[in-house]
């Protein structure tokens, strides 16, 4: 399909930790960026830099209302909606409102636009897998009935619209099922495991685990996950179902926290708190999809990445803190 050279590509949640690496990305690539977002999990100061380059602009939005953009649109990318528990739970009727309305709204202004749009889904669809690692091709254990499942079942439902609308409409669709992602520019408050325990090492405080620290996660840098990310929305058009993006090797909760206090030289303690509400065991990845399709697979180990994240939280420390304690 023939696109406007001029067209601009739209990321929706653009100045949250994804989607400001993922507008950087693009511009650095040469494309025009307009960043929707409303600001309650995202920061202006994380797109601040780009303001500069006369290719980028901000629009304060909630997407679960209508927009409309005047410029022809050649891509969307819907990233927008908070991604951690502690944050999507505050509000967990507009979480799902904006993974289900902002996904009809965002797919409405693709066909309006005849524009590509990619979906950021998650591994949060498998639920608490009863298999590993997981393939695209498996239905998940989600609890419809619980605390996680204002996301859960969100971003299941938002698949489901994604994949109406190509079928119904002829629309060009990409689903990314996203995996933990971790690295510079994550909210010191962001309450997931990696910026919990790299913000509680700097200051010294204990590290909060949940339940026995034996469930594992599979961890991917920020900068592998955006390549996915732009090779997807990219790739052919004979890419119709979902596809994972996340890197296949499996740490414990444990072994992740041990890591992250040898490298900071913390003095802090393990402190044990009971097991969340339907916190999965077991998360990891199968990638032969991407890789197969994508050409694409993880390349910054969890060791250096997590030398860039402890690198980024220590450079302003006391602002760091102010902002995991507001």
């Amino acid at each position: 399909m023939a696109r406007a050279p001029d067209a601009v590509t739209i990321v929706t949640g653009g100045a949250g930790f994804l989607g400001s690496h993922l507008c950087t990305r693009l511009i650095a690539g040469g494309a025009r960026v307009i960043a929707i977002d409303n600001l309650s999990t995202g920061n202006r100061a994380n797109v601040a830099h780009l303001h500069a380059t006369g290719r980028f602009s901000l629009i304060e939005h909630d997407i679960i209302m209508p927009i409309e953009i005047s410029e022809d649109v050649s891509a969307i990318y819907n990233l927008a909606c908070p991604a951690s528990p502690p944050k999507y739970q505050i509000d967990p009727v507009h979480t799902f409102r904006t993974s289900i309305d902002g996904a009809h709204n965002m797919l409405e202004l693709a066909k309006r636009k005849t524009a590509r749009i990619l979906q950021a889904s998650t591994s949060e669809v498998y639920g608490d897998p009863e298999m590993s690692p997981q393939p695209e091709s498996y239905f998940g254990a989600v609890n419809t009935y619980g605390p996680r499942a204002c996301y859960d079942e969100g971003k299941r439902g938002a698949e489901t619209l994604f994949y109406e609308y190509a079928r119904a409409h002829g629309l060009e669709t990409r689903i990314a099922r996203i995996f933990n992602t971790y690295g510079p520019r994550m909210d010191a408050q962001d309450g997931r495991v990696v910026s919990n325990f790299v913000v509680q090492a700097l200051a010294g405080d204990d590290i909060t685990v949940y339940g026995t620290g034996r469930q594992t996660r599979s961890f991917c840098y920020v900068d592998d996950l955006i390549d996915g990310l732009i090779r997807l929305m990219n790739s052919d058009d004979g890419i119709n179902g979902p596809v994972n993006l996340g890197n296949p090797r499996e740490f414990t909760v444990l072994e992740l926290a041990e890591m992250v206090l040898d490298k900071t030289g913390s003095p802090s303690r393990l402190r044990f708190l009971d097991a969340l509400q339907d916190d999965p065991k077991q998360r990891r990845p199968d990638i032969t999809l991407a890789h197969t399709l994508l050409g694409w697979q993880p390349t910054v180990s969890l060791h250096d990445g997590l030398d860039r994240m402890i690198a980024h939280f220590a450079q302003a420390p006391e602002q760091q803190r102010a902002t995991a304690l507001s």
